[in-house]
């Protein structure tokens, strides 16, 4: 049986291992870090941009929760608009 990381609190899309890369915030299925997904799209890639770069091994399933624990992460509430 393959090895699986372990999900990341309730999420789906999210994992955490030792083995895999180092124990950052990674991408189910991928060896893309929820960091350089962030990093991607805040120096203004499209989705389109970041499938080219990582030759279309980022789910785009995922992108809501990298930006869900994103949010999380750095603490940040709900603002009613």
């Amino acid at each position: 049986m393959p090895w699986e990381p372990n999900a990341y609190e309730d999420y789906q899309w999210i994992v955490a291992a030792p083995q895999l890369l180092g124990g950052k915030l990674a991408i189910r299925g991928t060896r893309l870090s929820v960091a350089l997904i962030l990093e991607s799209l805040a120096n203004g890639m499209s989705l389109d941009e970041i499938d080219a770069a990582f030759d279309r091994s980022f789910p785009h399933e995922a992108l809501p929760e990298v930006l869900k624990v994103a949010s999380e992460l750095t603490d940040a509430f709900h603002v009613a608009a």
